[in-house]
């Protein structure tokens, strides 16, 4: 999960009040301001901060010092705050403009505990991939100023590490709450449950969906599939040999084009619902969680094998997939089990769910489903 900062600096009366609201309530980490009579509206869950640069008033810099939580400052001046106030959390602020100052950057992620970095120049990602591998040790962290939400998306994302936080100008109410949604939206990581083989059913045919994504997947890396929102069972990647045809390792054979699976957000769609461009979570036996693109998706009518499986506390899970030998799925340790060669007491990996869904939403409301 990656922090959201928020950028207040130049706001002022009810659009100031209704940002701290918001962001109160969803889990922003800090707040940038400039105003000191600002900081006794902003709650102790946000941490307030001040940047300051050669430029700032002395003045300014006195009143924001007593009321801050975290100061930080231009690379430039830095030493001249060490020590400023006892138990005052200090960071440094660096604007990449060229080689040199990119350079600086480096350095700084390397012992500052926050680096705050403004790109001025390169529109590209380059100079954060660069900082990023450079500081991949650093125990600090790296706030990133970014200009949108997309760009929120994109910086979070960098090396598929990518910045540890960003901060970001809301421009309206309700922009927080997007930003908060792109930087916590989806957990590193899933419970995932042993599932034991009770039923199999060889049915007719029916439309099967493969999910092509843009990602490589991992041989014990695959997508969490089942007809009930109550339970996902994990479907392998085309990672694995295959005879007569190469490994597709883009791939995800899933299932039936009615058949639920997990994106980010703690959201369930249905295969036919996804389209190039789509996001989707890929979870791994370990369950770690990662969300990768879809690039297309392909149906075909298929013979199709109705799969049934029991947690340990007796839940039933079921999944309809193609009833194929080099379709899979992933049992504990990544052990990995074909289809066609699954048996009653056989044991797979699954996800169960306590909410009912409507839309793809959790809800908490009466639904059955058989």
């Amino acid at each position: 999960m990656k922090s959201a900062w928020i950028d207040l600096r130049g706001f002022a009366g009810e659009l100031a009040a209704a940002v701290i609201e918001e962001s109160a309530h969803l889990g922003v980490e800090a707040v940038v301001f400039d105003d000191p009579d600002l900081a006794a509206k902003i709650p102790p869950n946000l941490t307030k901060t001040a940047v300051v640069n050669g430029e700032t008033p002395t003045t300014l810099i006195d009143r924001l010092v007593e009321v801050v939580d975290l100061l930080v400052v231009d690379h430039a001046i830095a030493e001249k705050f060490e020590g400023i106030r006892p138990g005052l959390r200090t960071g440094v602020l660096v604007r990449v403009l060229d080689e040199q100052t990119l350079d600086v950057a480096c350095k700084v992620a390397n012992r500052a505990e926050v680096t705050l970095v403004e790109f001025r120049q390169d529109p590209s990602k380059i100079p954060l991939e660069i900082l990023l591998a450079a500081a991949d040790q650093a125990k600090g962290s790296i706030v990133t100023v970014v200009e949108d939400i997309e760009d929120a998306k994109i910086t979070i994302g960098v090396l598929e590490r990518g910045s540890d936080g960003v901060l970001f100008t809301p421009k309206r109410v309700g922009e927080v709450t997007e930003l908060v949604e792109a930087t916590h939206g989806q957990a590193s990581s899933l419970d995932l449950e042993p599932l034991e083989i009770v039923q199999l059913q060889h049915l007719g045919l029916g439309d099967r969906v493969c999910v092509d994504t843009c990602s490589h997947l991992r041989p014990n890396e695959g997508i969490l599939l089942g007809s009930y929102s109550s339970g996902l069972m994990l479907v392998s990647s085309e990672t694995h040999p295959l005879p007569y045809m190469p490994t597709r390792p883009f791939r995800v054979n899933a299932a039936a084009l009615s058949t639920y699976t997990l994106t980010p957000g703690n959201r369930t769609q249905y295969l036919s619902e996804l389209h190039c461009g789509s996001e989707i979570l890929a979870v791994s036996t370990d369950g770690s969680v990662r969300t990768v693109i879809v690039g297309r998706i392909k149906m075909e009518s298929r013979p199709m094998l109705r799969i049934e499986a029991r947690t340990a506390s007796g839940q039933l899970v079921d999944m309809v997939g193609q009833d194929d030998w080099h379709v899979r799925a992933l049992g504990p340790g990544g052990s990995v089990h074909n289809f066609t060669e699954l048996r009653k007491g056989d044991v797979i990996l699954g996800h169960t769910m306590t909410d009912q869904r409507h839309v793809g939403y959790a809800i908490r409301e009466f639904l059955h489903e058989q």
